[in-house]
C-alpha cells in the first residue's frame, strides 16, 4: 500500500483528505478539530515515509480556489466593515502584528535560539509560507556560504508552524471560557450588521391600537422602528397585499414575517395575536419559492427591480444557504437565493421566469468569470516591488486572488458580467481548496518535522507557542474588552490560517468569523512579510 501511494499520489491525497477528515468529525464534549485534522494526518502520513509526496501544484490549487472564494464571498462585507471602522480597526491589527515581531525577538535573546531559526519560527507560528519565503530570498542574496541559516529556517518554521494551527484554536477555546462568551446571544445581536440568520417566522395580528389607525405603513415603519416585513392584510373580508401606503383599521388583521422578539414587539404596538393564519389563505394569493438564477438580476438590489410596479406581489423573505433573512429594498440578489413570495398565481409563473427559478443554472460556475478572477489575482500576486537591493515583495499566491476576490466580490456585477458565485458552489469551492491545501502542507512538513527534531527544535516549538498563544491571546482581550470588537470577529482576526477559519466558523456557526478573516488577511500576510524580514536585519 506504501508503494501504491508513493507511485500515486492522488491516491495519497485522497487518504489523508479523508482519514483527516474523519477524525475532524469526532466530538470530544463538544469539540472537534474539523478540517484542521487533515492537516495533522498529513503530518502523520509525512513523517511516517519521507517518499510520500503530493505535487506543490495541487497545494498551490487548492491554495487559490480557498482564498479567491473566501474573497468573492466576504467583499462586500470586508469594505462595509472598514468603511464604518477603518482607521481604528487598521490601527488595532498592526499594532498586534508587529506585537508579534516583538515576542519573538524578545524570544531570540531568552532562549538563545539563531536569528534565522527564530525568523522562521515566527513565519511558522503565524502560519505566514510567503514570509518564510521573503526570509530564505533574504538569506541567498548575503554573502558567503548561508546554506546554515537556511536550513534553521525551515526547521523553525516547520516545528512552529502546527503550533501556529493549534495555538491559536486553544485560545479560542480558553477566552470564550473566561470571557463568557454566549455565542447565541452575540449572534443575535449582530445581525443588524450582518446578513445572518434570524431564525423567522410569520403569525397574524389583529389591529387593537387606534393610535396607529389612518397614518400609512411607510410612517409606521419610521416611528416604531419594526425589523418585519407585511405580507397580506385582511380588512372587512377583503385580502390583498400591503404596501407602504397601506392605513389600518380597527379590527384589520395582517400577516407579519420576522424574528421572535421583533414580532413580540410589533404585536405590543399594534394589537394582539389571533390564531387565523392567513399565511394558509390561498384564496387570492399563493405562496411560492423562486429560486434567484436569471444573471440579469443577480447583484442588484430587490428596490431596482420594481417588483412592486410589475406584478401583484411581496418578497417576504429569503433564503441563502443554510440562513433565512428579512428583504429589505437595499438587499442584493445573488445566484442561488431562494426568494419567498405571496403573489397572485397568474403572477408567480411571470415571477418564475423573470427570476429564472432553476436550481441547476443557480448552482452552475461561470467558468469565464471564475477564471479570469483567478488569473487577475495570479498576475497581481506576481508582480514584484524592490525596495533597496535586499528586499522583495509580492502578494503572492494567497494575495493576489484574495484581494482580487475581495473587490470583485464587492462590485458583485461590471455591466452584463456576474462575478459572485452561487453560495453552494462557492462553499463546495471553499471547501475543496482547503482540503488540497492542508493536506498538501501537512505531507510535505511531516518528514523534516521529524527529522530536524533536535535540542534547538524544542526551544523553537516552546517560542512557537509563545508566539501564536500570546498573540492570539492579547488580540482577542485588547479587541473585546477596549476596542469592544464582537468575539466571533475577533475569531477571524486570529485565524490566520483556513484551519482556525474553519474551526471557529464551526464553532460559531455564523459566517461572521470569515469577514473578520477577510479583514486581517491582507494587512497580515504584508506585514509579516515585511515584520520577518526586519527582524531578520536586526537580530542578525
Amino acid at each position: 500500500m506504501n508503494e501504491l501511494m508513493v507511485q500515486n499520489p492522488l491516491l495519497l491525497l485522497f487518504v489523508v483528505a479523508s482519514i483527516g477528515y474523519l477524525i475532524g468529525n469526532i466530538r470530544v464534549k463538544g469539540i472537534s478539530l474539523g478540517v484542521a485534522a487533515v492537516l495533522f494526518t498529513g503530518l502523520v502520513m509525512g513523517a511516517l515515509n519521507p517518499a510520500f509526496k503530493i505535487p506543490a501544484i495541487i497545494t498551490n490549487l487548492g491554495l487559490v480556489l480557498f482564498v479567491y472564494s473566501i474573497g468573492l464571498k466576504s467583499g462586500p462585507a470586508f469594505f462595509q466593515s472598514y468603511k464604518k471602522n477603518g482607521l481604528r480597526d487598521f490601527m488595532f491589527l498592526v499594532s498586534m502584528l508587529v506585537f508579534s515581531g516583538v515576542i519573538a525577538g524578545a524570544l531570540f535573546f531568552m532562549f538563545d535560539i539563531s536569528a534565522s531559526m527564530i525568523t522562521g519560527a515566527y513565519a511558522g507560528s503565524t502560519t505566514n509560507t510567503p514570509a518564510l519565503a521573503a526570509i530564505i530570498d533574504y538569506v541567498n542574496n548575503l554573502t558567503g556560504d548561508n546554506q546554515g541559516m537556511v536550513s534553521d529556517a525551515v526547521v523553525g518554521y516547520s516545528f512552529s508552524y502546527p503550533m501556529g494551527v493549534l495555538g491559536s484554536i486553544i485560545v479560542i477555546l480558553i477566552m470564550e471560557k473566561l470571557l463568557k462568551i454566549d455565542y447565541k446571544k452575540e449572534k443575535k445581536e449582530l445581525r443588524k450588521l450582518y446578513p445572518l440568520d434570524k431564525n423567522l417566522g410569520s403569525i397574524t395580528v389583529e389591529i387593537t391600537n387606534s393610535e396607529i389607525t389612518g397614518i400609512q405603513l411607510r410612517d409606521l415603519m419610521k416611528k416604531f422602528k419594526w425589523d418585519v416585513v407585511f405580507g397580506r392584510i385582511s380588512q372587512s373580508d377583503n385580502v390583498a397585499l400591503t404596501n407602504y401606503n397601506t392605513t389600518f383599521s380597527l379590527g384589520d388583521q395582517l400577516m407579519v414575517v420576522g424574528n421572535d422578539e421583533e414580532l413580540k414587539k410589533l404585536t405590543t404596538d399594534v394589537g394582539k395575536r389571533v390564531e387565523n393564519d392567513l399565511d394558509l389563505d390561498r384564496t387570492e394569493y399563493d405562496v411560492r419559492r423562486i429560486f434567484v438564477s436569471n444573471p440579469r438580476v443577480v447583484g442588484r438590489t430587490i428596490a431596482s427591480l420594481q417588483i412592486e410596479k410589475k406584478y401583484n406581489a411581496i418578497i417576504t423573505r429569503i433564503r441563502r444557504g443554510d440562513a433565512e433573512m428579512l428583504v429589505k429594498g437595499n438587499t442584493v440578489l445573488e445566484l442561488g437565493d431562494r426568494l419567498r413570495f405571496v403573489a397572485r398565481r397568474e403572477d408567480l409563473k411571470m415571477l418564475s421566469e423573470y427570476f429564472g427559478d432553476s436550481y441547476k443554472a443557480s448552482s452552475r460556475i461561470n467558468i469565464f468569470t471564475f477564471g479570469i478572477g483567478i488569473g487577475l489575482g495570479l498576475v497581481l500576486g506576481s508582480i514584484e516591488l524592490h525596495f533597496g537591493p535586499n528586499f522583495t515583495f509580492s502578494l503572492g499566491l494567497a494575495g493576489g486572488p484574495l484581494l482580487v476576490g475581495l473587490f470583485l466580490g464587492a462590485l458583485r456585477r461590471t455591466g452584463p458580467i456576474v462575478w459572485s458565485l452561487p453560495y453552494s458552489s462557492n462553499t463546495t469551492l471553499q471547501q475543496m481548496g482547503l482540503i488540497l491545501l492542508l493536506a498538501g502542507i501537512g505531507v510535505s512538513a511531516g518528514h523534516s518535522f521529524v527529522d530536524s527534531f533536535n535540542s534547538d527544535a524544542i526551544w523553537v516549538f516552546l517560542a512557537s507557542i509563545v508566539i501564536s498563544m500570546v498573540t492570539a491571546m492579547t488580540m482577542i482581550f485588547i479587541g473585546y474588552k477596549f476596542i469592544k470588537l464582537p468575539f466571533t470577529l475577533l475569531m477571524g482576526l486570529v485565524s490566520n490560517q483556513p484551519a482556525i477559519l474553519d474551526f471557529a466558523t464551526d464553532r460559531s456557526d455564523s459566517m461572521v468569523p470569515e469577514i473578520g478573516y477577510t479583514m486581517v488577511f491582507p494587512i497580515a500576510m504584508i506585514l509579516k512579510i515585511v515584520i520577518a524580514q526586519v527582524l531578520l536585519m536586526i537580530l542578525l
